[in-house]
This record gives structure tokens, C-alpha cells and sequence, in this order.
């Protein structure tokens, strides 16, 4: 089926797209919304056989609703957030206002025309030609790719988001208070809400792709990353993410600007491993398909060999710590650390991980962040194989994971937020205290449904 979003209040003209639907073909259905905050919500649900959106702009309030019915200028903000998969008409008798509904899609690079609600029956007379021309130009892109266990793989996804963006909150919460880390977890930490950093920001990014298209498109990631930033700019993005955000925002090719980074070598930064955790849950049951995956996710600002390799050992690590869940405790650490060894490409990563694997627990935390790196460096070689040590000695207890990683010093909200995403897939949502979840910043998804305890 092929289906119409539309955004309309009045009962004759939704009556009028009704009739002037099979105009387009038998194959076409229509879904309809009388205010912008209920499609707000819902239509992304129905993005993957969507062909055509058709949105007015003023919306009145419905008999006994309570809430401002937005406009239509809500809903093409939406969509200049995502890729554009098919064309927009927009069909509203406010002239100022439908321009900036168009300017505001047409920046962000979709197809879209106006119509203009004029004369007797104009939805069969001037809106359905339109319609006919659009669709047969700009057919409906076939990016949506979601497998039948989709809503399986997203509970992954969203525990490891959730055990992400708690590290990431808790660990730049105790920053400069490393060395008390432990102590003060163990007395109780200040009352929320605890805010997050860019590396949760980006990981919701990754987490919302792979919840409309089912795998990492890279221009739909781009052009998120894009508006999470250009919404919160600060949020502590590093000064090459934030010009590489920048040069999107403004229209430029993300390709050239990650392959541009530092003079040409590309970024080596510990940015694509901070955020890959959920990809690693999402994809747990397909370890090469992880692999192409995070290396897909890691291109769009990272393109040097090591930030791709400490992408690819983190959403492994991730996997395993999934995929080893109901092991014996003892046997999963050489498990998890075979399987990253296997996975990584030969680098600084892989050399690091290997050195890892071989360090004993027993080795105090400060001489293993001495060794390894704890991501001062802000590179991958520097900070995914102290993380991986981290959570691989300690997947059966999410809080003690924390404390030790932030204890290292380093970067510690990164370090927390790649531990934390990856000792949630093996602890499980109970696993979490329930009092961390609740003090962290709200995340825009809902509960966890359906996840191992």
C-alpha cells in the first residue's frame, strides 16, 4: 500500500481528499491528523510506506480538546530533521506562513510545491494534479529496512541507550571528582535531573535512525547529528564535531567534511566509539553485520583507521555483552575480548584491546589508565581499550562498573558512556538502580518494554 500523511482540520476538505485519493491509484490509503502534536507523535510510525505528505498550516482547536492544536510549521520542522524520502504538498490559504513551511523543507532537501486552496473543488481540480505530477517525479525513496524482530532489536538498543546515558550523566557529574568517585557513589549521588553530554546526544541520533530505517543511513544519521546540535549546541561537543555540524547545518557534504578532518587524515577521536553501544545491541545477533554497521555509523565524522576500529571494538563489545548474558561469569571475559580481537581492524585499538584482554583485575585502576590511556588524548587508542577493560571485568554489576571507570580519571563522561552501554545489555534493565534511571534526564522514547531483567 501506498499511503497519504495528512495534516487537516476541516471535515469537508478531509472528505475531499477522500474522494480524490483513488484518482492517484486503488493502491492508496490515507492516514489523517487534526492537530500537529498528535502527528507529531504518531507519523513516524508510518514512514515507510508513506509517498506523499500533504499539510495545511492553521489548525482550530477540536470539540473539548484542552491543548494548542499546533501548526503545520511544527510538523515540516519534524521533517527537516530527517532525510527526504518523498515529496511534500502544502495546502494552506496562509500565504506567509505555507512559504515558510516550504523554505524550511526545501532547505533541507526535499521535494515540495504548494497548493493553493482556491475555487470549488480545488482538491480534485488543483490538488490532485499536483499530487499525480509529484509522485510520479519524486517516487518514494526505499530506504526503510526494518526486519521482522525490529521491536526486539530496539529494546536492545534502548537499555544499552539507557545504561549509556546514565554513564555519561555520572561520569561528568564526578569529572573533577574522580578520585572520591567510588566513595561518593557509594554515599548516594545529588538529586537529579542529571544532564547528559554530546555523547548521548549523538547516540539518541543513532538510537532514532535505527528506530525509522532499521540500519545506519548515513545522510538520515548526518542530517540528525545536524539538528541535535544545531537544537543544543552546548552540550560539550569537541571543536571538530562542532565545525563538521556546522558545515551541514549550512548545507555542506558531510562526506567531504569527515574526510576533510584534520588536515585531510580524518578524525581519530574517541567520538565514534562513545556512541555506538545501541547499534551493538540492535545488531547483537549478527556480529559481521555490527561490525559493517558501526563502521557505517563511525564515516559520517570519523574516517581515520582508529576511530573507525574503536567504533567497531565498541559496538562488538557491546554485542558480546548481550550475546554472553547467561554465561558463566569467569568464561565471558576472554569470550568478549576474542570476539572485539576478531572483529577490530589491526591499529592502536586493536593493539590496546590485545593488552587489555591480558590485564588482570587485580591491577590497580590509576596503573591500567596509565598503560592503556584513559582518554585524556580525546582519541580512540586512548580511550576504548581502558573502557573495554572496565566493562569486561565487571559485567555483572553496572554501578561498580561506573565507579572503577570514573575513578581512572580521563575523560570520564565518554569512558562511563561507552561502559555503561555496554554493562546494560548484561545486567539488564534491574540491574540499573532504579533511582539512576529515574534522575537522569528524560530520554524521548518510553519505558523499556520486553527486556531481560
Amino acid at each position: 500500500m501506498k499511503t497519504l500523511l495528512l495534516l487537516e482540520d476541516n471535515d469537508e476538505r478531509i472528505a475531499a481528499f477522500e474522494s480524490a485519493l483513488g484518482g492517484l491509484g486503488q493502491e492508496w490509503q490515507m492516514r489523517v491528523w487534526r492537530d500537529a502534536p498528535t502527528m507529531l507523535a504518531e507519523c513516524e510510525e508510518f514512514f515507510g510506506s508513506t509517498d506523499l505528505f500533504s499539510l495545511d498550516h492553521d489548525m482550530n482547536p477540536q470539540p473539548g480538546a484542552i491543548r494548542d492544536p499546533g501548526t503545520g510549521l511544527d510538523v515540516t520542522k519534524l521533517l527537516a530533521s530527517h532525510f527526504a524520502f518523498c515529496p511534500v504538498i502544502i495546502h494552506s490559504t496562509n500565504a506567509d506562513r505555507a512559504w515558510s513551511m516550504h523554505n524550511e523543507l526545501r532547505f533541507a532537501g526535499w521535494t515540495v510545491d504548494r497548493v493553493g486552496p482556491i475555487g470549488d473543488d480545488w482538491v480534485r481540480k488543483l490538488w490532485l494534479p499536483k499530487a499525480r505530477e509529484m509522485v510520479a517525479q519524486s517516487p518514494r525513496l526505499e530506504v526503510f529496512r526494518q526486519p521482522p524482530d525490529h521491536s526486539e532489536r530496539m529494546q536492545r538498543a534502548l537499555l544499552s541507550l539507557e545504561g549509556l546515558a546514565i554513564g555519561d550523566a555520572v561520569g561528568e557529574m564526578l569529572a573533577y571528582r574522580y578520585a572520591d568517585a567510588a566513595r561518593i557513589i557509594e554515599r548516594g549521588l545529588p538529586s537529579g535531573p542529571w544532564f547528559h553530554t554530546d555523547d548521548t546526544e549523538m547516540a539518541l541520533s543513532i538510537v532514532e535512525v535505527l528506530k525509522l530505517y532499521g540500519h545506519v543511513h548515513q545522510d538520515a544519521l548526518a542530517r540528525r547529528f545536524a539538528w541535535r546540535f544545531e537544537r543544543e549546541p552546548d552540550r560539550g561537543y569537541g571543536s571538530m564535531t562542532r565545525m563538521q555540524m556546522n558545515e551541514i547545518i549550512r548545507g555542506g557534504d558531510w562526506r567531504q567534511g569527515a574526510a576533510s578532518a584534520f588536515g585531510g587524515q580524518g578524525s581519530m577521536g574517541n567520538g565514534g566509539a562513545m556512541r555506538v553501544a545501541p547499534l551493538g545491541a540492535y545488531f547483537a545477533d549478527d556480529l559481521p553485520r555490527a561490525v559493517e554497521e558501526a563502521r557505517a555509523s563511525a564515516l559520517v565524522t570519523h574516517t581515520h583507521t582508529e576511530g573507525i576500529a574503536g567504533t567497531i571494538a565498541v559496538a562488538t563489545a557491546a554485542a558480546m555483552a548481550w550475546r554472553l548474558r547467561g554465561d558463566e561469569s569467569s568464561a565471558r571475559i576472554p569470550k568478549l575480548f576474542e570476539a572485539v580481537l576478531d572483529s577490530t581492524p589491526e591499529s592502536k585499538v586493536r593493539r590496546g584491546i590485545l593488552i587489555a584482554s591480558q590485564t588482570p583485575a587485580t591491577i590497580p585502576v590509576a596503573a591500567v589508565a596509565k598503560a592503556l590511556g584513559n582518554g585524556s588524548l580525546v582519541t580512540a587508542p586512548d580511550t576504548v581499550p581502558f573502557a573495554l577493560w572496565c566493562a569486561a571485568h565487571h559485567l555483572d554489576n553496572y554501578v561498580e562498573s561506573l565507579a572503577l571507570t570514573i575513578s581512572g580519571s580521563g575523560d570520564c563522561d565518554t569512558n562511563a558512556a561507552i561502559v555503561g552501554g555496554i554493562v546494560a545489555l548484561s545486567v539488564g534493565r534491574n540491574g540499573i538502580p532504579v533511582e539512576w534511571q529515574k534522575e537522569k534526564e528524560p530520554l524521548p522514547f518510553g519505558d523499556l518494554k520486553g527486556v531481560e531483567e
